[in-house]
């Protein structure tokens, strides 16, 4: 019988000069798996991405790739697809930091916006944070912290969501 092996993460959707990069906790096993990003039943991503005033209209998780016609990208913090965020280890994100801290610095986006605060807590020590920009730089870029808008992220309604990627959207004007 041949060994189970996980599948294989998710390409990034990343280029030069882009206003952001959202940065995922790690890709759903449906998601890696269909090689697509945010694609989960549940995942409020896209709605709240057009709700904000990110893209003109919502993309559907097969059009990912054109989030780079918005000054978009698309990276997860760790490639290894779980079904829930909750099976990645604080050392697998603290471990992938290295990577991510490259790409930034290839691609030199103006912010990051990390999805949740557990990858960026992870990757830099820090135990205290709150949502919204953060003091420091990662990768040479700007730092802001939205909440995750994974169905399974209960606490925060689309609403609330939509009011958090909006802020972030303000910021850049």
């Amino acid at each position: 019988m041949p060994p189970i092996t996980d599948p294989p993460g998710l390409p990034d959707i990343l280029g030069p000069g882009l206003q952001v990069v959202f940065c995922g906790l790690n890709p759903g096993v449906d998601a890696a798996v269909a090689g697509h990003h945010f694609l989960g039943r549940g995942n409020r991503f896209w709605p709240v991405l057009h709700l904000a005033g990110f893209t003109p209209h919502q993309l559907l998780p097969q059009d990912d790739h054109t989030v780079l016609d918005f000054g978009l990208g698309l990276t997860a913090a760790v490639g290894r697809p779980t079904t829930r965020a909750d099976q990645v280890a604080k050392d697998e994100f603290a471990q992938a930091a290295a990577g991510l801290l490259q790409k930034l610095a290839q691609y030199q986006p103006q912010w990051i916006a990390f999805l949740g605060k557990a990858a960026y807590a992870a990757m830099t020590g820090r135990r205290q944070l709150e949502w919204g920009e953060q003091p420091e730089r990662f990768g040479g870029a700007r730092v802001w912290i939205l909440p995750n808008p994974s169905g399974l992220n209960r606490g925060y309604s689309k609403e609330q969501l939509v009011d958090a990627y909006a802020e972030l959207r303000r910021a850049l004007s």
